[in-house]
């Protein structure tokens, strides 16, 4: 089956690269970063959309609803790199952010024939989550066309969760099945058709901002401190006690003590510190508003 490719921007031969292969090794790298610092500002102009997604995420979770991540490829795989990073960075829960790439877990390492061209996988992988009304499913494609996150969108659509599109090529048909678009227009890339660049480099700014944003509207955040992270491994134990430093005043050796309190949990051990109360009352108070500090110390 023959695929017309012409019409999408990501395909399209780069005039500013057209004689790289000539170039000396410094003057191809500078083309490549100059085609690179486009790609933030064409993630500022869907600075909208993106907001308006990160306040659907934040409503799905408050409501007990999951983010859920699907692509191909390297859009696969960057939905997965963005769900494995959240509960060690917010603690949140492994089930709370998901990704979901074409051809399942080896499709990872190695690409799976014709994984991205099934519709009907994309649909299944969706069922095999039991995907409800609550759900925000984000379709990544750089192209825009594939078939097994068209397949999942319109599945998401059929259960009623809200649908999301994330592609570089305006026009595309995963903006047919998505009730919000996002597409950072990048323009062609440095290598034709190595969308795994300046198309990819803008999907992670846009999956760093939606999972954030989140979290942050989720009062994962305090100030711009990262006031959920667990201590699995020595860098983060020494992370946790220079946040609850930062976030008090208190010296390490106090933030330490209020860190063993309360089993190392910083959100706590920060409000120990701030209200002058017991780890009992300070996990009493986080509760009773949701876990915003913020709040808790208003209370």
């Amino acid at each position: 089956m023959k695929i017309d490719l012409t019409h999408l921007v990501t395909e399209s031969r780069n005039t500013a690269s057209a004689e790289i292969d000539t170039l000396s090794t410094q003057d191809m790298l500078t083309i490549i970063n100059q085609e690179d610092q486009k790609v933030p500002l064409a993630v500022k102009a869907e600075l909208p959309k993106i907001a308006q997604t990160v306040d659907v995420i934040t409503q799905a979770f408050t409501s007990g609803g999951r983010l859920i991540y699907m692509g191909a490829g390297t859009s696969g795989r960057l939905g997965i790199l963005d769900a494995s990073e959240c509960p060690p960075t917010y603690g949140s829960n492994p089930d709370l952010v998901i990704g979901l790439i074409a051809g399942g877990h080896q499709a990872i390492l190695k690409a799976v024939e014709n994984a991205e061209d099934n519709v009907e996988l994309g649909q299944s992988d969706l069922k095999s989550l039991h995907l409800t009304d609550k759900d925000v499913v984000v379709g990544i494609a750089a192209s825009g066309r594939t078939p097994y996150v068209i397949g999942g969108l319109k599945y998401a659509n059929s259960v009623g969760a809200t649908t999301v599109s994330l592609a570089c090529n305006p026009g595309c048909p995963i903006e047919a099945e998505a009730k919000i678009v996002i597409t950072p227009i990048v323009g062609a890339e440095v290598v034709t058709g190595s969308s795994r660049m300046k198309a990819g480099t803008a999907q992670k700014l846009v999956l760093n901002m939606l999972t954030t944003g989140a979290m942050i509207r989720s009062g994962k955040v305090f100030g711009n401190l990262m006031v959920d992270v667990e201590a699995t491994n020595a860098k983060l134990i020494q992370r946790q006690t220079n946040i609850v430093v930062e976030a008090t005043g208190v010296t390490s050796e106090q933030a330490e003590q209020a860190l063993n309190a309360c089993d190392r949990h910083c959100k706590t051990a920060i409000l120990m510190l701030l209200a002058d109360i017991d780890a009992k009352q300070a996990k009493q108070r986080l509760t009773q508003h949701n876990g915003f500090i913020r709040a808790a110390l208003t209370n």
